[in-house]
């Protein structure tokens, strides 16, 4: 009985030494089962990837919902969830998806866009959009009477944004008095853009000018050099645009490269 005593005593006592490294290493132990603390390090590490921070008050919450995971798992498995074909085929679905995202983040890992490719881009950008920006303002009609009797309304005094609103079939300008804001002639349609630039700031077409859309009439209210943004302000949706156009080339590369029968 002693012997049995003293040995009850010394395993008890290594107990109380092992302890602390299997909490260590454990988040808690459920039905028996332990639950690694890494578990939790990987939640975190999931939560941080959508964007949110993990503050150290968050901690607590990650363990419960590690600590809750685990039970729901093992009520699962014990109703021999994990077994049926629908949840296979559900988890190699998921296994596809991890697998395929960590492919695209080793590549833009590997395979970063240069501050000189994104400079690059934005001088070319500033190239296609410097010179000069015009503010106008048109009223569209569908037939060349309609823009003619128009014209010779605002030759009577009539008020362009008046008329715009009440007879321009182009929905977005009219509403807004014929207003285009600043543009680049470039965005326009030729027809367009070759009228605008031949008018004086105040001066308004003398005949209806023809389009795809229909007859314009359209009035020049001031020219600017143009306002670019500048380079810091669009670095990142440059870099952004960048990466993925070349993701895009990479799964283009890819798919040339499969061998699909």
């Amino acid at each position: 009985m002693k012997m049995k005593f003293l040995s009850a005593i010394a395993a008890a006592a290594l107990l109380s030494t092992l302890a602390p490294t299997v909490l260590a290493q454990n988040v808690a132990i459920v039905n028996g089962k332990a639950v690694p603390t890494a578990r939790v390090d990987a939640l975190a590490q999931q939560v941080a990837r959508s964007g949110r921070p993990v503050t150290p008050e968050m901690q607590g919450q990650l363990k419960d919902e590690v600590i809750a995971r685990e039970i729901f798992m093992q009520e699962a498995k014990k109703q021999g969830l994990d077994t049926t074909e629908d949840f296979r085929t559900q988890m190699e679905l998921a296994r596809q998806t991890l697998l395929i995202r960590e492919l695209f983040a080793n590549y833009q890992k590997t395979s970063p866009v240069s501050d000189a490719d994104i400079k690059a881009e934005y001088d070319k950008f500033a190239a296609a959009n410097s010179g000069k920006e015009y503010r106008a303002r048109h009223i569209l009609v569908e037939k060349e009477d309609q823009a003619k009797a128009i014209i010779a309304q605002l030759k009577k005094g009539g008020k362009f944004d008046e008329i715009a609103k009440k007879s321009s079939k182009d929905p977005g300008s009219g509403a807004n008095g014929g207003d285009l804001d600043w543009a680049n002639p470039s965005n326009y349609v030729p027809e367009f853009s070759q009228a605008l630039i031949k008018l004086t700031k105040g001066q308004t077409t003398e005949t209806p000018v023809k389009s795809q859309f229909g007859y314009h009439i359209i009035r020049l209210d001031d020219v600017r050099d143009a306002q670019l943004p500048k380079f810091d302000d669009v670095k990142p949706q440059i870099a952004q645009q960048l990466q993925q156009q070349k993701m895009t080339k990479y799964q283009e590369e890819l798919r040339a490269k499969a061998k699909i029968e």
